[in-house]
């Protein structure tokens, strides 16, 4: 029985013409209230469909180490992150009249010397780079003592570049991403890793002067 009322008798008191009215409890029963939230709480943790964890694709090439790939030194481009978590780019072979360019911490601004990273920045660098260079090609250089940080926020720009271009592309022909094939000019970014070297620490400490001399850094 879900509720009952129960009468009390009045508590004893001075007897008198005037009658004490009875009070009315009423008691409800919690047993069915409690089943019912139980079995909503089985039924959800049932049906719900958990998130499952999201890893980010890399097509890697086939194990081959006598491979090598040519690349001209017009289509190369390289992003060199140093022990800071700095972010420099550079177009073709590094040179005293080429050096590195410190990417900005936020766009349209100069760098600060509290540097901080600003994804839009690398992004936007990496878009204009391969609009304007069909064939580009990006060499990633990162400092061993860098943040793993650092190496993910690239990937994941580069990630976000390819399947935002492949979106916009199916949208245009009407089709769905899975279906773009190289004739319908499917985009797929071209980068590899490459390993920090006593090269690179010289190149960065010649940009970073450089740098100062334009008041960047």
């Amino acid at each position: 029985m879900a509720g009952e009322v129960v009468e009390r008798e009045p508590k004893g008191g001075k007897k008198g013409l005037r009658r004490k009215k009875r009070r009315v409890a009423i008691r409800i029963d919690m047993t069915p209230m409690v089943d019912i939230a139980f079995l909503l709480l089985i039924f959800y943790m049932v049906t719900t469909v958990f998130a499952m964890p999201q890893a980010m694709e890399i097509n890697l090439p086939p194990v081959d180490e006598n491979q090598e790939i040519e690349v001209k030194e017009s289509n190369l481009l390289t992003i060199r992150v140093d022990e800071e978590g700095r972010f420099f780019w550079n177009l073709r072979t590094p040179s005293p009249e080429n050096l590195p360019k410190l990417l900005p911490s936020a766009p349209d601004k100069p760098d600060t010397a509290v540097y901080k990273f600003w994804p839009d920045t690398l992004r936007g660098l990496l878009m204009e780079q391969n609009r304007a260079n069909p064939k580009l090609n990006t060499l990633i250089l990162i400092h061993p003592k860098a943040k793993y940080a650092d190496m993910v926020n690239i990937l994941d720009e580069i990630d976000m570049i390819e399947r935002s271009w492949n979106q916009y592309l199916a949208d245009k022909l009407g089709k769905k991403v899975s279906e773009l094939t190289k004739e319908d000019g499917k985009f797929s970014y071209r980068y590899a890793m490459g390993e920090w070297s006593e090269k690179d620490d010289r190149i960065i400490a010649a940009a970073l002067q450089a740098a100062l001399a334009r008041g960047e850094s």
